[in-house]
């Protein structure tokens, strides 16, 4: 019989819709992340940092890139012939076809993978937050305390509790309350969808409300565990912790990593980030470059000058080219004479020459204010922007343009453009 202390089950199957067109073609936990990462390298190197060696991917919407990201684990040390990591879609079944729902109903459809590896306890990740945590940790905590469930907590400003699952505890750590997004917080002790169950504890949970719709942990789960009686404990965690669940999120967290004494530190060597990157050649600087606190991917060739930026691999930067506060990912061709300010550039785009990005005073967005804000230019997956063109801010654009996508040379701020 195989049998596994702690197994992990990654949630990776969310579509993302607030980083708008960066999700167009690829799940969240896909999306690149400080020059040569994807999100879902962090939670990954967690557990396999943390000692736990049996990773179910959860996957549903664009799974292509994630799944050839992941691969069978080689760079996690996940390729293992007992556990490893193995990428969960959605299947058919007797009773037909069911997509996940809800993140606990995503988990109640793969039992049978738990089960065969008889867990004394299963981890609950998230696929699409910044962070490193010892996990063993929050096992040890759940184990000395005799808990259930142990949730992973951090203070966050009280102006913000409301955003969150907040849980209301005692001196111990036990969960006396939970309230999820409440309007008038009682604590700002907010849930990071972190979760440590006792097998048997999950198990009946999950299975005496599968028929909930949209079965959640935090709408349902929870609150059934609360009202049963189950011992709930919040483990609360000091570290960095980021939900780049949004454009203004996702940039500033990548902006952080290039801080003079950066709140998040890639180069550790006791905690390592690993991730799935293709070979590539030395980074090349031209006479006339410049680079100034920023990262750059390998494979990179820089002709003009990168300021406060992050740069993915294999792109190229033009002569007399200034970026600033931008990220760049792989294999993007930035021609020559142009400026880029707060630019968000997706993988495999193409700007030609003397173009603008970042002019004019800001607009809303005319499509998603919600989504293209703070003076940021979006710029979708393999689009093309022709020579001699000036771009405001609060712009996405997506597709291969033309110099008749802009009158006069121009894209006003607040603009959306998208072509097929």
């Amino acid at each position: 019989m195989i049998k596994k202390e702690m197994i992990a089950m990654l949630l990776a199957g969310g579509q993302g819709s607030r980083l708008g067109v960066l999700t167009a073609r690829m799940a969240k936990p896909a999306v690149s992340f400080g020059g040569k990462y994807r999100i879902i390298d962090f939670p990954l190197s967690n557990c396999i940092n943390s000692g736990v060696d049996t990773v179910g991917v959860l996957t549903q919407y664009q799974p292509l890139r994630l799944n050839s990201h992941i691969g069978i684990g080689i760079p996690w040390d996940l390729d293992r012939n007992v556990g490893g990591v193995t990428v969960l879609p959605p299947y058919e079944k007797m009773k037909g076809t069911q997509w996940y729902t809800g993140t606990a109903n995503a988990i109640y459809q793969n039992m049978e993978y738990m089960q065969d590896y008889h867990p004394d306890y299963v981890l609950i990740l998230s696929g699409d937050h910044i962070y490193k945590m010892d996990y063993e940790q929050m096992l040890d905590f759940h184990k000395k305390s005799h808990a259930d469930v142990t949730i992973a907590v951090m203070p966050v400003p009280w102006e913000e509790a409301r955003r969150f699952g907040i849980m209301i505890t005692d001196e111990n750590g036990r969960i006396v309350d939970f309230e999820e997004k409440p309007e008038t917080p009682r604590s700002n002790l907010a849930s990071m969808g972190i979760y440590i169950f006792s097998m048997d504890v999950l198990k009946r949970a999950l299975t005496e409300n599968a028929s909930q719709s949209g079965l959640d942990f935090g709408k349902h789960v929870i609150p059934w565990c609360r009202d049963r009686g189950c011992q709930l404990y919040a483990w609360q965690f000091d570290g960095y912790w980021k939900d780049v669940g949004t454009l203004t999120s996702y940039w500033q967290a990548n902006m952080e990593l290039i801080d003079i004494v950066p709140e998040f530190n890639l180069y550790e060597e006791y905690w390592k980030i690993y991730t799935n990157n293709r070979p590539q050649p030395p980074q090349y600087f031209g006479r006339e470059s410049e680079v100034e606190r920023s990262i750059i991917g390998e494979g990179c060739e820089i002709y003009g000058s990168v300021i406060h930026s992050i740069i993915g691999c294999g792109v190229t930067v033009g002569e007399g080219t200034v970026i600033r506060d931008s990220i760049l990912m792989n294999d993007d061709v930035i021609g020559s004479g142009c400026t880029l300010e707060k630019v968000i550039a997706a993988e495999g785009v193409q700007i030609g020459n003397n173009v603008r990005l970042g002019a004019f005073p800001e607009k809303e967005n005319e499509t998603g204010p919600q989504i293209y804000r703070d003076e940021l230019v979006t710029i979708g997956e393999e689009s093309v922007i022709p020579d001699g063109v000036t771009v405001g801010k609060n712009v996405m654009i997506y597709g291969r343009t033309t110099p008749e996508d802009y009158p006069d040379g121009i894209l006003d701020s607040g603009r959306t453009l998208v072509k097929s």
